[in-house]
């Protein structure tokens, strides 16, 4: 029988005590054996630290992970760190000095001693994967138990595909269900050229790292997180690898994101980082252009479209978090 090939699934950890244990159980839930669980904590100054010690320890008693790897204290070394940009080439880990890799679920944890920010940390992440998918998950959200099940088999099945991608559901800060968030209009394969371009004029349909497993050759072959941008990052990274070839789209349910007000998301929706949202907008458009064929009305139009649907995004999250 052909061994199932590793998932990573890395979550970037910066003060999240209060949601980090769900988000982690939902990750050691998951039907989908051959896991690794990657945890950088970027320096948080509550006790996510302890916490996912805690969390991991009774896992491995439970039998829900076959082993946890505290590597909090432990110096990781890359390959030519001084050539390497991230944006455009994947960080090279010198693993021979870490542990190898175990059969079924497996936790590991890094620590950060000083904070590298979001892009930094993200791209830390996805630097310490060792599967041939990734997730990136965000550390209060939670995914469906048959997620990395589903989505590895049509990444099997297809290797021309970057992203599997499903759809999302929305809760609030109790965890009540808000409403969805579907993908791109079409099932299945999709030339993800078509998506972005559609993004572009619409809405972002590639954002939200829960909702994307990635292909490992793509991202080593395509870079990582754009430091240049700050709060579009993630929209941004998967951008880079559809442009790049197929997205395979799941109109299912298999991710759960949270709204909240003082999040990433909910400042740049009609909040107080909306302008500057909307200039990492112009840029990401600046940027793909060429690889799209845009012209200079298409990008002016774009921008125009995007601070119009930052403007309803922020009211239905200011409706919908004022049900609670």
């Amino acid at each position: 029988m052909k061994q199932k090939p590793l998932i990573s699934v890395c979550i970037p950890v910066y003060n999240n005590s209060a949601t980090l244990q769900e988000t982690m159980d939902s990750v050691l839930r998951q039907t989908y054996s051959e896991v690794e669980l990657i945890l950088v904590d970027d320096n948080s100054k509550d006790d996510s630290l302890p916490l996912i010690r805690r969390t991991a320890e009774e896992a491995v008693a439970a039998g829900k992970a076959a082993a946890f790897f505290d590597l909090a204290d432990r110096t990781v070394s890359y390959v030519r760190p001084e050539i390497c940009d991230p944006a455009n080439s994947a960080p090279e880990v010198d693993f021979s000095n870490l542990p190898a890799v175990v059969g079924g679920r497996s936790i590991w944890l890094y620590h950060n001693e000083k904070n590298l920010g979001m892009a930094g940390n993200w791209n830390r992440c996805l630097s310490l994967c060792r599967g041939e998918y990734i997730k990136l998950l965000c550390a209060d959200d939670l995914l469906d138990p048959a997620i990395l099940e589903t989505e590895e088999g049509y990444m099997e099945e297809y290797p021309t595909v970057v992203l599997v991608q499903s759809d999302t559901e929305f809760l609030d800060t109790e965890g009540k269900p808000q409403g969805f968030y579907r993908r791109y209009r079409k099932s299945g394969l999709v030339e993800g050229k078509e998506v972005v371009r559609h993004s572009f004029f619409t809405r972002d349909y590639l954002g939200a790292p829960l909702a994307n497993l990635i292909r490992a050759s793509a991202y080593k072959k395509y870079g990582g997180i754009d430091p240049a941008f700050s709060y579009i990052v993630d929209y941004e990274f998967f951008v880079k690898l559809a442009v790049n070839g197929m997205l395979y789209i799941i109109h299912e349910p298999l991710n759960y994101f949270r709204l909240r007000t003082d999040s990433n998301t909910g400042e740049v929706l009609g909040g107080s980082e909306g302008e500057r949202y909307i200039d990492e907008h112009r840029r990401l458009v600046e940027k793909y252009r060429g690889a799209l064929g845009l012209t200079d009305s298409e990008v002016k139009r774009s921008v125009r479209i995007r601070r119009l649907m930052n403007f309803l995004g922020g009211i239905y999250l200011k409706l919908h978090l004022a049900r609670t």
